[in-house]
């Protein structure tokens, strides 16, 4: 039974911006943020642990206006704004991913107790057993770890308590086993003070520059900060602000930057510390409205090109398509090497979009057909449906290395701005019915080798269209006018016949044979002698046309 394909959707265009610049912070400088981080980040724990002790209420009964008051006499009263409003989407953030683990664990158990219920190596219906008693044995045992774990979770959802680490619970069990992660105590606990600093201010509309508590002079690239009442002392500007000795440019989208600032609308900072580079950055975000984009049905009837694309370990593999569904050109093929630390790795991933947005912009496509890749069931219930064993495993983590997510985030974001369209599949049996009906015809006629995965990507383009995945016969013929001639017809949807009438047949399609004397409308002419009509005014020529009907022609499919 074959699952249920959803629809095409186009992917959301991105709903704000963010850029970075370096602050070249001085001894003195450097010392006052810090301060000022450690201050504000220890009244913002305890105001997280009081609304997470508060529990899973509406907005209205979170207290929000008694905690920002209670703050407000230790910094002040946009720096409480601003520790309120990041507590409250910390908290919704970690409920969400209560509910994800619980969807997660409910899954896993409902599959191992399905394949437990099933005699060891038989099948009871379409559920496989286990293949001996000792694998049998370690599942059940995995089962009751998993049933505990969902009784803890679901205690946390029903009291409505998540557990946060302020700083990240990776770095918190990288305590433990500092050998193994080539820290020593000190670089460790430098780490973990530098992710536990509060340095965010809100952005204000109609403040100066965007921002009251932070502000950033457009004109000489100035940074001010207002400090918190009980370090009002440190001050070196009026009202209680102090100016750091660096200046900032902006030169990633500074005109839109500019923009906003010299409007002064909403702008929000974040001063940020790494402590391995042992640098100091000024982030700056804001949101933007969001444009109305095409549909993928307006897409297809504006007849444009589009550029389908597989995701796959170590590489992407690509394929133009005219507005028909047919391959145009070679098949292309972009190395991704997503290998060293989270720098490098989005770094590459990003020169990895940049290839493919410039094949799209050469090519003339519109868009991108990508599919919609969560493996949301590969991290839950791996174990189950992708193999066993030493295969089973590796499979496994090479699926859990691919980026879905990060790269469809990086791809909508940078396509968006050269005016790209990103469309989103479903990525069911795109690599079997593409391997199955495009892998070999296009092998056949083109100079580079196709893979299975190339004609993934024709099947994810044709699917980004509209269009059944399943090639028609006779449109990669080897001759081109023949080819020509059927390929423009096979994307126009027309029903099958009913009843016991049997499709028409195309020119390439041999006889079935059965009958003892073929009658004459079974001879196939591809180019009969011009007709002659006669008639009262004289005689007319015809132009040929075929005996029989052609579903080339007509737009039917089989």
């Amino acid at each position: 039974m074959l699952r249920t394909i959803a629809a095409p959707f186009t992917v959301a265009a991105p709903s704000g911006a963010r850029i970075r610049d370096r602050l070249r912070v001085g001894v003195a400088d450097e010392q006052l943020l810090t301060l000022v981080g450690q201050h504000l980040g220890r009244h913002q724990r305890e105001d997280l642990a009081e609304r997470v002790a508060i529990g899973l209420v509406p907005a209205k009964e979170s207290r929000r206006a008694a905690r920002k008051k209670k703050l407000t006499r230790v910094s002040s009263s946009r720096w409480a704004g601003a520790m309120t409003r990041a507590n409250e989407d910390q908290y919704q953030l970690s409920m969400r991913c209560l509910y994800d683990e619980r969807a997660g664990l409910r899954r896993a158990i409902g599959k191992i107790a399905g394949r437990l219920a099933a005699p060891c190596g038989q099948r009871k219906g379409l559920v496989r057993g286990y293949q001996d008693r000792g694998e049998r044995f370690q599942k059940q045992r995995r089962l009751q770890a998993l049933k505990a774990r969902l009784v803890v979770v679901e205690q946390h959802i029903a009291n409505g308590r998540p557990s946060v680490v302020v700083g990240g619970h990776r770095l918190a069990k990288t305590r433990h086993n500092l050998t193994q992660a080539r820290l020593t105590a000190g670089e460790w606990r430098e780490r973990w003070d530098a992710a536990r600093l509060f340095l965010t201010a809100d952005g204000e509309s109609g403040a100066p520059h965007g921002n009251y508590t932070i502000t950033v002079d457009p004109a000489d690239g100035s940074v001010t900060i207002v400090l918190p009442g009980p370090l009002r002392h440190l001050a070196n500007a009026p009202l209680g602000r102090y100016r750091l000795a660096c200046t900032v440019t902006f030169h990633h989208r500074r005109p839109e930057w500019l923009d906003r600032v010299t409007a002064n609308q909403a702008v929000r900072y974040d001063i940020v510390r790494d402590p391995r580079r042992g640098r100091w950055y000024l982030d700056a975000s804001w949101s933007a409205a969001k444009p109305l984009l095409p549909s993928p049905q307006e897409i297809r009837a504006s007849a444009q090109r589009m550029l389908g694309v597989d995701l796959n370990a170590g590489h992407l593999a690509a394929y133009v398509l005219d507005p028909h569904g047919n391959p145009v050109g070679e098949p292309l093929t972009v190395p991704l090497e997503l290998t060293g630390d989270a720098s490098r790795r989005d770094g590459r991933l990003r020169a990895a979009v940049t290839t493919l947005i410039e094949i799209a912009r050469t090519h003339g496509c519109t868009g991108i057909v990508i599919e919609n890749l969560g493996f949301t069931d590969a991290r839950h219930m791996g174990r189950e449906t992708m193999g066993r064993g030493r295969r089973g495993k590796a499979f496994r983590r090479v699926v859990a290395g691919m980026p879905t997510a990060r790269f469809r985030e990086r791809l909508r974001g940078m396509a968006f701005h050269q005016g790209l369209i990103v469309v989103a599949v479903d990525p069911a049996y795109t690599s079997r019915w593409g391997a199955q009906h495009w892998q070999a015809p296009l092998d056949d006629q083109r100079k580079t080798k196709i893979t299975r995965h190339h004609a993934a990507a024709v099947a994810i383009g044709r699917r980004g269209l509209g269009q059944r995945i399943r090639r028609r016969p006779g449109v990669t013929a080897s001759d081109r006018r023949i080819g020509q001639r059927r390929a423009t017809g096979q994307t126009v949807y027309a029903p099958r016949p009913r009843g016991t009438t049997s499709p028409p047949r195309t020119t390439g399609t041999p006889h079935e044979g059965g009958k003892t004397c073929r009658s004459r409308s079974d001879q196939l002419v591809l180019f009969p002698a011009p007709r002659t009509v006669r008639g009262a005014p004289g005689t007319r020529h015809l132009p040929p046309g075929p005996e029989c009907v052609d579903p080339a022609n007509t737009g039917q499919q089989r």
